[in-house]
């Protein structure tokens, strides 16, 4: 099948399961800020692995991810309402940590970052301390010279 077709229905598939799980999934279990990453379907088109970012605790990502594996078959009968296709892939949810190992090689970015400004502010104040005496060196010098 065509590559581009299976990343078009990804694509799609991508965007209506985030729309369900924002709109369409009352269950109070599911964490408010939960969204779809990325979705992954193999070339026949049976299966979609669909990738689910979920901010909060762990109980709060495991419970939501619990919740969301019970919802497929809602949430796949709503895929094949929506998405005209011959068979409706089977859905598979995991949990995707790239955004918060994002946000926290981000974080260390900015510590070194930090560390690093004290460390060139330490290496600025020397560099001008050193710079005055030669300066003081130069102008004794340019004494002895003139005297």
């Amino acid at each position: 099948m065509s590559e581009n077709r299976v990343r078009r229905v990804a694509e799609q598939i991508k965007k209506d399961i985030g729309g369900i799980i924002s709109l369409e999934l009352k269950d109070p279990r599911i964490a408010s800020l939960t969204s779809v990453t990325d979705v992954e379907v193999s070339k026949d088109l049976s299966h979609a692995w669909v990738y689910v970012s979920i901010y909060g605790t762990e109980h709060e990502k495991e419970e939501t991810l619990q919740t969301l594996v019970r919802a497929t078959g809602f949430v796949r009968s709503e895929i094949g309402r929506r998405i005209r296709l011959r068979y409706t892939p089977e859905i598979h949810f995991h949990l995707d940590n790239s955004i918060e190992y994002g946000a926290h090689i981000e974080s260390v970015i900015k510590s070194l970052k930090k560390e690093r400004g004290e460390i060139e502010d330490d290496i600025a104040k020397e560099a001008d301390g050193e710079e005055s005496e030669e300066s003081e060196v130069n102008e004794s010098d340019q004494d002895d010279r003139q005297g």
